[in-house]
């Protein structure tokens, strides 16, 4: 047991100020939420450019940003410190290769948004259950070695193609169009918010 402000890190004891330093990510604050969405956003309208509106399709589009997002993700894990340009960049990389990845899984393979949903609502939990399982937590505040962030970057890569399948599946076969499906996730946004502004429910979980 250690004392107040202290826990372990491999072998070595150090204080929760310096694990949070050491971590390549931003803190997660409101200010971190207003700019993944908008950098989510951005992803989707990029991907949906390059795909559908200059006619390339989703299979090329999705080698196209997948291969982006792994020079990336390659950039990330090599920088010794965060830096939130290339942060930044690998979470539009992450969203663009997502939305192209939903669009191929449901439309050009034919399994439709409930096959596709449940397929990459699977990938998720086994990033996350693998993630745990060999490194023993799954905390943002962890993200400063080459195993944890592989497991972050795959797991923000599935969650993001599991956003763009679940949303496209509320706003097409829901007919709830795209403002009542912006209504519910927003509803959504504010329930979680909620919970971590007045519970105690686990911010791992919430995240």
């Amino acid at each position: 047991m250690f004392p107040h402000g202290f826990e372990t890190i491999g072998a070595h004891i150090v204080t929760v100020g310096d694990r949070k330093a050491l971590a390549k990510v931003p803190a997660v604050t409101l200010l971190f939420w207003i700019i993944k969405i908008l950098a989510t956003t951005l992803g989707e309208t990029a991907g949906d450019t390059v795909s559908m509106s200059m006619n390339l399709g989703y299979l090329v589009g999705t080698a196209i940003f997948v291969a982006i997002l792994v020079v990336l993700v390659w950039l990330q894990v090599a920088a010794e410190r965060y830096r939130p340009f290339l942060y930044w960049a690998t979470i539009i990389a992450s969203t663009t290769a997502g939305t192209t990845l939903a669009d191929f899984a449901t439309r050009s393979l034919g399994i439709g948004y409930p096959g596709g949903t449940l397929i990459l609502f699977a990938c998720v939990a086994a990033s996350l259950w693998l993630w745990h399982r060999m490194l023993g937590s799954v905390s943002v505040a962890t993200v400063h070695e080459p195993s944890a962030e592989l497991f972050y970057w795959v797991t923000i890569t599935f969650s993001q193609t599991l956003g763009t399948a679940l949303g496209d599946w509320t706003v097409d076969t829901g007919g709830l169009g795209y403002g009542g499906a912006a209504i519910i996730f927003g509803a959504v946004l504010a329930v979680i918010a909620a919970l971590h502004i007045w519970t105690s429910v686990d911010r791992v979980l919430l995240f």
